[in-house]
């Protein structure tokens, strides 16, 4: 499965390996029981993240993977999102501090 990812007008073609999708599910698991306590998406607390939000706050650690050229991390977190959002195809990841702005496509 292939995910387009654009930040700040970059853009990446993320082809996810079938191990990760078939693999993966312990790492998720432990995602969403990280989110489960909470999370802060930038300036704001938010108690219990919905699944946008989770799927938000997932984008920018894949903005962080990127950057730190950490394909493994980048394909578990691109896993995580298309396990949650299966019709998802493009992300639009926000860098200017508003995570909130992140958008599915």
């Amino acid at each position: 499965m292939a995910l387009k990812i654009i930040i700040e007008g970059n853009i990446y073609s993320v082809e996810i390996p079938e191990d990760v999708m078939r693999d993966g599910t312990s790492f998720f698991d432990k995602m969403e029981k990280d989110m489960n306590k909470g999370w802060q998406m930038n300036r704001e607390w938010v108690e219990s993240p919905n699944l946008v939000q989770r799927c938000q706050i997932v984008s920018d650690r894949i903005a962080d993977a990127i950057n730190n050229e950490n394909e493994t991390l980048t394909y578990l977190l691109a896993g995580y999102i298309v396990t949650r959002m299966p019709d998802v195809k493009e992300i639009r990841i926000d860098t200017s501090g508003e995570m909130a702005e992140t958008q599915f496509i």
